[in-house]
């Protein structure tokens, strides 16, 4: 029997591309469904039969009642807004709790984790990154320090080991100016989840991902934020704290580099970012607030207005190197349908230097732009690429021969059936 292949979905910008859609489009052909990082800071959309889900550490696979779905150990999971978020799906009329597996070895968000968050990001006054204040960060700085919790934990001497943790930080809170705080509302609500997740299946997921592997079956691995949100590729400090590229698959779900079969690349018709830090592409006229308006361009769970600019070549080239991208998936073209132009960013400028390669810092450069044909057509009734308009159908072609990576699949609206596989 032929041994199965992980097929990995990753954002290549700055995330919020439309990941859920395309994994929940995807999911019919995989036997398996994994996350493999980040936390409730991410927010994938699902739309079908009139219905709206926003995910944040479920996998978007979920709603297929044959598939089975993984958090990974490079997860970290807030026990309190995962309750939260399972029970809406569960009352949406989808039984999840035994196709639903979570890693032992993923960490645990506190609610003392978000008071941290709020206070370092407080702490860095006109420096702010930007955070979601969900606790991502100072659960990830835990983990590295040795001293976090993990999801094996609550299974024994849990109480414990949560009140040493929480002491910890009440007493770093102190140091920073944070005193008399009063949790207990918020502890008893997040006690509660944590008895509450022992319903599911807390499992080693690195052992079933691998036993599936083994059995033939194949596995899609969703990935969360985008490539230039990365720990280390991305633009630093301004990023995740996370390994949101290809080598974050390996290790957030454990598995071996050779199983990995196809990357693909998930990216917008333009670009987005939120939150602070370099955005080149960035525009501060009409255009980039059309863009938003049209594209409906606020986050999924913090409601906040994403910075909008036009498509980038620099960033898409980089994110591509980097991940080993098979294939893109290019998300939302329908949004540029009103444009007499469209602006392509294909090399960067400072100080008199140009640059198409990404640059250790991307603090101050300009983009370069080439300006292409807007196709002055709906696209959102468009199922068959032989009905794609003149101009579109050149967009397209530009940025396959520009980025050397085909664009296999195309969105052209929100709902599953506006996806076209070429």
């Amino acid at each position: 029997m032929a041994k199965g292949k992980v097929d990995a979905l990753l954002g290549i910008v700055f995330g919020d591309e439309g990941k859920g859609k395309v994994v929940d489009f995807f999911t019919p052909r995989y036997d398996l469904v994994a996350r493999f990082a980040g936390g409730p800071n991410a927010g994938h959309t699902i739309i079908f039969e009139g219905k709206k889900f926003v995910l944040r550490s479920i996998p978007s696979g979920i709603f297929d009642e044959n598939k089975i779905n993984i958090i990974g150990n490079g997860c970290v999971i807030a026990p309190d807004l995962f309750m939260n978020e399972a029970k809406e799906v569960e009352a949406a009329g989808y039984s999840i709790d035994r196709r639903l597996l979570i890693s032992r070895r993923a960490h645990l968000i506190l609610p003392t984790h978000r008071l941290l968050d709020k206070a370092y990001e407080a702490a860095k006054g006109n420096a702010k990154v930007g955070t979601t204040g969900k606790g991502i960060g100072p659960t990830y700085s835990d983990k590295a320090a040795r001293v976090g919790l993990r999801v094996g934990d609550i299974e024994e001497n849990f109480k414990e080991k949560y009140d040493a943790l929480k002491a910890r930080h009440l007493d770093i809170l102190n140091d920073l100016g944070c005193r008399d705080l009063d949790i207990s509302a918020e502890e008893k609500v997040w006690l509660e989840s944590v008895e509450y997740m022992k319903k599911f299946r807390l499992c080693d997921t690195e052992i079933e991902i691998n036993r599936a592997l083994e059995a033939g079956q194949n596995v899609l691995a969703e990935g969360a934020q985008g490539t230039l949100l990365d720990i280390d590729h991305g633009t630093y400090p301004f990023v995740s704290s996370s390994s949101t590229t290809i080598g974050g698959v390996c290790t957030g779900l454990g598995i071996a580099p050779q199983n990995v079969g196809r990357v693909w690349g998930i990216f917008k018709a333009y670009s987005t970012r939120v939150g602070s830090g370099p955005f080149p592409v960035e525009l501060f006229d009409e255009t980039g607030t059309e863009i938003r308006r049209i594209g409906k361009e606020f986050g999924a769970v913090t409601g906040r207005d994403r910075r909008c600019g036009w498509v980038d070549l620099v960033a898409l080239k980089y994110a591509i190197m980097i991940n080993g991208v098979t294939d893109l998936v290019m998300m939302k073209a329908d949004v540029l349908d009103t444009f007499d132009k469209i602006k392509v960013c294909v090399a960067y400028e400072k100080n008199g230097v140009r640059t198409e390669s990404m640059p250790y810092d991307t603090e101050g450069w300009t983009a370069v732009y080439e300006e292409l044909e807007g196709w002055k057509t709906p696209l959102s009734d468009i199922r068959r690429e032989e009905d794609f308009p003149k101009a579109y159908a050149d967009y397209i072609d530009y940025l396959e021969k520009a980025l050397k990576t085909p664009i296999a699949i195309l969105s052209v609206g929100p709902e599953r059936e506006a996806t076209i596989i070429r």
